[in-house]
């Protein structure tokens, strides 16, 4: 598949990524990963080592479209599941822009 990485063209195939990332072992985690094979690797770690640059040089969107048009799967630094916030109701948001009132 060719894509285009950091404004380079790129001929990717899954064997080809497999491959390279064969002897690679995964950095630490903190935002969005790519799974390839049975290890969970950075998007960013992904990138450099597939394009041999820089990882300033390309953005994670660029390499997560690549990823998951190959048929990586790609996680989202998102939490999957976000607590339900409270929403006040209108005589709250006034109260609350009134200010409490002093007791003495």
């Amino acid at each position: 598949m060719r894509c285009v990485i950091a404004r380079f063209p790129f001929e990717l195939t899954k064997s080809g990524v497999l491959e390279s990332m064969k002897d690679v072992k995964p950095e630490e985690v903190l935002g969005e990963s790519v799974i390839i094979g049975r290890r969970t690797y950075p998007v960013k770690q992904v990138g450099q080592v597939l394009t041999r640059q820089d990882r300033r040089d390309f953005s994670i969107g660029e390499v997560l479209r690549a990823m998951t048009q190959l048929g990586f799967t790609c996680r989202s630094s998102l939490p999957r599941t976000t607590a339900p916030t409270r929403v006040p109701n209108p005589l709250q948001r006034a109260s609350a822009m009134l200010g409490t009132p002093i007791t003495a």
